[in-house]
């Protein structure tokens, strides 16, 4: 067992200013209680409703780094721990992300997570329970977490299939949070002041994210998110036409079917 020493990271890893965050329900405090219980939290939501904003929020609220892994097909066990490489002709070890998190104390953020390989995720099981301890096979050691060490990641439940799902054995070890939009006056309110947009304007965007959730199942995977909406009114305040911003920001953005971006654009037209 390696029992570590604090491990310094650059100071780019710390959060220092507060990032804009509105609670919808009780997330804060349950992620603090999970914290400070040493517990791994699995953030559940669609894409664009404020997951990734949430764990920046937490870290500077908690004052404490955070390291992302934004998770793909090709992700591998040695890209999550660490490897040897050759440097000047010499071999060194270099960390991976979740290892120098937990070395460092620091949040530890795998982003959509199932996107990873299966027999990647199998790697946390150690931290995610009561063991909290990193193998490091190549090394042949094993780091012990410190108290401060948090891991965390998230999912899109919508995208769930066969093939991309947590199995339970990974569920299991974690609190979860389930994200969703915002309601209707809040997230005007984000709008408003995100993009530093008008409260009409504001309404507008949000009615129009709403038509197009309506679609989603009927020939749309997900409707407009959050994100999205904030990026169609930064174009509209840069000058830019509402309907060829929402038609830009949002309607390319959810898909490449022409009856679909068709009816889309029908929406922001009629609103604009």
């Amino acid at each position: 067992m390696d029992l570590l020493t604090q491990e310094i990271l650059p100071e780019d890893y710390f959060i220092v200013d507060e990032p804009y965050y509105e609670s919808v329900a009780d997330e804060i405090q349950i992620f603090e209680a999970a914290y400070n219980n040493q517990l791994p939290v699995l953030l559940k939501g669609p894409t664009g409703c404020g997951k990734t904003r949430f764990m920046e929020h937490m870290a500077w609220r908690l004052k404490r780094p955070l390291i992302t892994v934004s998770c793909h097909d090709d992700l591998t066990a040695s890209d999550l721990v660490g490897r040897y490489l050759i440097t000047s002709g010499e071999t060194v070890w270099v960390d991976g992300p979740l290892a120098k998190s937990v070395r460092a104390g620091a949040i530890c953020y795998l982003d959509e997570v199932v996107e990873a390989r299966k027999d990647t995720t199998v790697v946390i099981h150690p931290l995610a329970d009561d063991r909290r301890v990193l193998p490091m096979e190549k090394k042949g050691v094993v780091l012990q977490a410190t108290d401060n060490f948090c891991l965390a990641m998230s999912y899109n439940p919508g995208y769930q299939s066969i093939m991309k799902d947590l199995k339970q054995s990974t569920r299991q070890r974690f609190v979860a949070l389930e994200f969703d939009y915002p309601g209707i006056v809040l997230e005007q309110k984000i709008l408003e002041i995100e993009a530093e947009i008008n409260a009409e304007l504001a309404k507008t965007l949000v009615k129009f994210a709403h038509m197009t959730r309506n679609l989603k199942g009927n020939g749309l995977d997900e409707g407009a998110s959050t994100r999205l909406l904030v990026h169609a009114a930064l174009l509209i305040k840069a000058g830019v036409n509402p309907v060829a911003a929402c038609q830009s920001a949002i309607a390319q953005a959810l898909t490449d079917d022409p009856e679909m971006l068709s009816a889309i654009n029908e929406l922001s037209a009629s609103l604009f």
